[in-house]
């Protein structure tokens, strides 16, 4: 067998959620009856306008996807309130700006601070190029950052530190402060990922302003309903992002992916409405599963919610299968760094589909 590469040997592999058609073969169920509850997708599904434009230009998909995207970052550019030279877009979702970073930074033996439990494509991104990852703590219980740890945790060989706000998986915030103390106490990129951050209301743009090492990342892949499109984008200093473009491949983001994000950004009142789907839909499974005494719900900012469910008497793989086999899927958390074997997190879902969910969770925990 030829030799891997030592970093791809030793990488533990990513575990995603499971597709419907996964779980209709396993448990003969209608793929049609599956309620999604474990992968944070939009509830509401994808834009009118963008399903239009979609089909209006599937003709061309013989044709190469633009390398001048200029008019969409224009779009980003005026949705986020920061200058289209600021804006990096990317296909593979927020992903490839990950991939991206990483070639533009990294040396081997080079450092990044992650702070589990979080978003764990961080770690199998950076690591692969050699970088080094060093653990600071996210403080599950209050739900908050430990920022001392990350404050700890940098070195002269600190390239790139972490930080989710919302935090995924647990949904908790990172106070504005906090980033500011983190930012003034390194010279290494702060990369604050802010996928989830219209179910909050809250994020960190004017920041950029004054801290020339902060770099926000975002997606197309919630609010705006299309994770099925790949689309990510990143926001940073002019000269970093003329940096990350030389590294970046030309033709990643596709046309329809292209087009559908342009239509989408078109539509504000399908993202106002998404996102109050969503935030109604967060507060009804918060409020409802906060009644049965053996669940620990936790308050979250995003569009999902981490549950400890230990007091159950079943673990995470568990209670996930007896869901599965009423047609529900939630994440098992215990692949999550800094989570054990008794987490679970429930995305949003429609209405009728949250009424569905909390009733089978009854029958489940009797």
């Amino acid at each position: 067998m030829v030799k891997i590469k030592k970093t791809v040997e030793e990488l533990d592999p990513y575990v995603p959620g499971r597709s419907n058609a996964d779980l209709a073969r396993v448990y003969g169920l209608d793929p049609a009856d599956i309620i999604r509850m474990g992968s944070n997708e939009n509830p509401l599904g994808p834009s009118s306008l963008a399903i239009q434009a979609i089909n209006k230009n599937l003709h061309l998909i013989n044709t190469y996807p633009e390398s001048n995207i200029d008019d969409l970052k224009d779009q980003i550019a005026s949705y986020a309130g920061v200058n289209p030279n600021e804006v990096i877009v990317g296909g593979d979702g927020a992903d490839e700006i990950l991939d991206v970073l990483a070639k533009t930074l990294i040396e081997p033996g080079d450092e990044y601070i992650v702070h589990p439990p979080s978003y764990m494509y961080y770690e199998f991104t950076f690591s692969v190029y050699g970088a080094v990852p060093v653990y600071a703590r996210w403080d599950v219980e209050g739900n908050c950052l430990d920022v001392d740890s990350v404050l700890e945790a940098i070195t002269p060989k600190t390239k790139v530190v972490f930080l989710c706000t919302p935090n995924n998986p647990t949904g908790g915030l990172i106070a504005k402060k906090d980033i500011k103390t983190i930012l003034e106490s390194t010279d290494a990129l702060v990369v604050v990922d802010e996928a989830y951050w219209e179910f909050s209301g809250v994020n960190n743009l004017e920041l950029l302003e004054e801290y020339d090492n902060l770099f926000i990342l975002r997606t197309f892949s919630k609010v705006m309903g299309l994770a099925g499109m790949r689309i990510g984008y990143g926001i940073g200093q002019k000269e970093f992002i003329e940096y990350m473009h030389r590294v970046k491949p030309v033709f990643s983001l596709i046309k329809l992916s292209y087009i559908a994000a342009s239509a989408t950004l078109s539509d504000p009142e399908y993202i106002k409405e998404s996102t109050r789907l969503s935030i109604d839909s967060r507060e009804f499974l918060y409020d409802e599963m906060s009644k049965f005494p053996e669940l620990k719900v936790f308050k979250s900012f995003a569009n999902y919610i981490l549950v400890d469910i230990r007091n159950t008497g079943m673990n995470s793989k568990k209670i996930t299968v007896k869901l599965m086999e009423n047609g529900i899927i939630v994440r098992d958390c215990s692949s999550f760094r800094g989570l054990d074997d008794y987490w679970i997190r429930v995305s949003v879902a429609t209405m009728e589909e949250d009424i569905k969910f909390i009733n089978v969770l009854k029958s489940i925990l009797g």
